[in-house]
């Protein structure tokens, strides 16, 4: 028997064999020291590719947008109401389905735009016409201020349509420091949603091949003639989900059946890859799903943050719409919890102080 020394034992190096991970840094898309600083959503196609490609992610875009804007609205004064109530976008459009409209795309562009169409002589708004944000061009001045907009036609050769700043209205995701355009929610999701993908792909592979296994026949000839002759025979019989009747010859055929089982953890990876969709759009689980805290005081609780998100994304949008349009209106409010939650605190403060019919009789010593 070989005697082994044990003291001769090497460690592996794994930190020059695997590579930390890193995040990128990054310098926001802010003023440039040239005359004009101008931005183009190039990223447009892809966006909206994902958006209408996985399901999930355009399952909770779409609930943010219903939750933020799919209530309505009431006008402060009856001439705003009126306004309002004549917009009509691509001529089929109303006020309610273009800001629905602008509320999504801000979301997974980064910047939603619409033409402001006035009347020629009274000024007064007459019209919305939502743009495509792959078209638009973005134009700062030295100072950090927009300085124009430009389209730019889809027709090869065609001049770039300008329109004054007044001219469009303009919603933005998350602009934050100085950057000159809003940011997608899709961006920091490419890797969850090229995952996503990757994952359902193995996963349709997979289950197909529970369905249909694949299976692994052992003939005992080596003439190809004869093989490719069973070959035909059995995958017509297969293909058609027809019997197949072969010699009783356990040494001329035998088979073995391969399938794959698919593992919980492939299934609690999918699980999470769902789930960080809403998380990373700020949207409980438990609101499009059902799924979420299965307790009935977690989905409160998660219910009532959901509401100061709301809340906030709705005075965004009523003060743009003021300060673009000069229309003041009131978005409505999803309904509330806070109240009931209220109630349920009052009960638990009082928990304890309830008095049963025997508590306020006296007991005799044994």
């Amino acid at each position: 028997m070989v005697n082994l020394d044990l003291n001769r034992a090497l460690a592996s190096n794994m930190e020059n064999l695997v590579s930390d991970v890193i995040v990128n840094s990054m310098q926001t898309d802010g003023v440039s020291n040239e005359d004009e600083t101008t931005y183009t959503n190039e990223k447009w196609p892809d966006f909206w590719g994902y958006f209408n490609e996985i399901a999930e992610l355009k399952a909770a875009i779409i609930m943010k947008a219903i939750w933020n804007v799919g209530k309505g609205y009431k006008s402060i004064d009856v001439r705003t109401e009126n306004i309002l109530k004549i917009i009509s976008g691509w001529g089929k459009d109303t006020f309610d389905d273009i800001l629905f409209n602008m509320e999504i795309v801000r979301r997974v562009g980064g910047d939603a735009f619409a033409e402001i169409i006035r009347d020629g002589k009274t000024k007064i708004l007459i019209n919305l016409k939502p743009l495509d944000p792959g078209s638009m061009r973005i134009v700062i001045d030295k100072k950090g201020r927009i300085k124009r907009y430009e389209q730019i036609n889809k027709l090869a050769g065609n001049k770039p349509i300008i329109f004054k700043p007044e001219e469009i209205f303009h919603l933005s995701n998350n602009r934050i420091a100085d950057q000159i355009h809003g940011i997608s929610d899709i961006q920091s999701l490419e890797k969850t949603i090229l995952a996503e993908n990757e994952s359902f792909t193995d996963m349709k592979k997979i289950m197909h091949r529970q369905a249909r296994p694949m299976i692994m026949f052992k003939l005992g000839t080596d003439d190809t003639t004869k093989i490719q002759q069973f070959v035909d025979k059995m995958d017509a019989a297969t293909n058609k989900g027809e019997n197949i009747y072969i010699p009783d010859d356990a040494n001329s055929v035998s088979y073995e059946v391969i399938q794959v089982s698919v593992s919980q953890i492939i299934l609690d990876w999918r699980n999470d890859i769902r789930k960080k969709f809403y998380r990373a759009i700020g949207l409980p689980e438990l609101l499009p799903s059902g799924g979420g805290d299965s307790t009935e005081s977690g989905g409160k609780i998660g219910y009532l943050a959901w509401e100061q998100i709301v809340e906030r994304d709705q005075r965004y949008l009523e003060n743009q719409i003021f300060s673009q349009l000069g229309m003041e209106i009131n978005l409505i409010p999803p309904a509330t919890l806070s109240r009931e939650l209220q109630t349920d605190q009052s009960k638990d403060a009082n928990q304890g102080l309830e008095f049963q019919p025997g508590d306020t009789t006296a007991g005799v010593a044994a």
